[in-house]
């Protein structure tokens, strides 16, 4: 079969497409699952490089999420049988043919769902979703201010902040991607590279400022933020592809009564297994229902795994990037 190699810790240029052995049959509590769509990431391109806090030795497979169809399920398997569309985890190992995971990994997939889509589902919606419910304690009239709002996460969090009845506030980059952006349900747009947000913010909420700031980018953007937020704010701290973590000042919480919360997935399923598989539950609910759908802006054949990456580094992406397996 195909697959993606990470040899040694390398940039996306570094990566190789080679034939690789094929697992065999799916042994006890597993399953086997022909791939047809692999989702990339930025944890992709951070782990490639070995600069994730989860670093494979090389060599090894990247890739964290996929969608495929059951071929074989190993004795014990209940509820999974061969023909299922499925969603599949991968930890890594997503950007190849045929893989062999835990029974446990294996999603059912929405019909109304592509594979592309499905690919590109599991990771960001359940970032989005365990950061506004759980996370942010969100409620209905709140506003909440979307950075990274183009970005596979933050495109999630627009369209589940509008579903839990909130007012949302978006910013990116480029017009282009904020008109994305507001085709999936954000209130008000703001292109930050137009002179900042704060002032806009501001003034779109009375003066009050957003009750939940959901910040993947940092550094400068979470700054600016801590200037725009209402009391008892609750500021999300979901990554740094600003580049910089970002020193949240003490004395700016105190006197808003605000809180910085740290959103980590990997720990969250770690240590709350059960509610992290309710909230999976759920948001797979929701796009069975068709109320959420990921936007996939690009789509790459395996061959061109180092293209599909770059985008991401050169934050070209709006929504998902996808690689076609089968």
């Amino acid at each position: 079969m195909r697959a993606v190699l990470c040899k040694t810790f390398c940039k996306p240029d570094g990566l190789v497409v080679e034939d690789f052995p094929e697992p065999g049959a799916p042994g006890p509590g597993q399953v086997k699952v022909r791939i047809a769509a692999a989702g990339v990431q930025f944890v992709d391109v951070l782990m490639i490089a070995g600069e994730y806090q989860f670093k494979p030795e090389p060599p090894f497979i990247p890739g964290m999420e996929a969608a495929g169809t059951v071929e074989a399920v190993g004795n014990g398997v209940r509820g999974i049988a061969p023909g299922d569309k499925v969603i599949t985890r991968h930890r890594p190992g997503a950007f190849c043919e045929r893989a062999v995971i835990d029974a446990s990994a294996v999603l059912p997939m929405p019909e109304n769902l592509s594979f592309a889509q499905a690919a590109g589902f599991t990771s960001a919606y359940s970032t989005a979703y365990h950061s506004l419910v759980q996370g942010a304690r969100l409620q209905p009239g709140e506003t909440v201010l979307v950075h990274g709002a183009a970005g596979g996460i933050g495109l999630a969090a627009v369209q589940l902040a509008k579903l839990m009845g909130a007012t949302v506030i978006a910013t990116a980059s480029r017009d282009d991607k904020l008109e994305v952006v507001g085709e999936n349900g954000a209130d008000h747009l703001i292109n930050y590279s137009e002179g900042g947000f704060r002032d806009k913010v501001k003034a779109l909420t009375g003066g009050r400022g957003a009750d939940v700031v959901y910040d993947p980018v940092g550094g400068d953007v979470f700054d600016e933020s801590m200037r725009c937020i209402n009391w008892g704010a609750r500021l999300l701290i979901l990554g740094f592809t600003g580049g910089r973590p970002a020193l949240a000042k003490t004395n700016h919480l105190l006197i808003k009564g605000a809180s910085a919360i740290g959103i980590r997935m990997g720990g969250f399923n770690e240590h709350e297994p059960e509610l992290a598989r309710e909230n999976m539950n759920k948001i797979l609910q929701l796009a069975a229902d068709g109320k959420v759908k990921p936007h996939v802006s690009h789509t790459f054949p395996l061959e061109e795994v180092a293209a599909a990456m770059q985008v991401i580094v050169d934050r070209k992406l709006v929504g998902k990037c996808v690689l076609e397996v089968t």
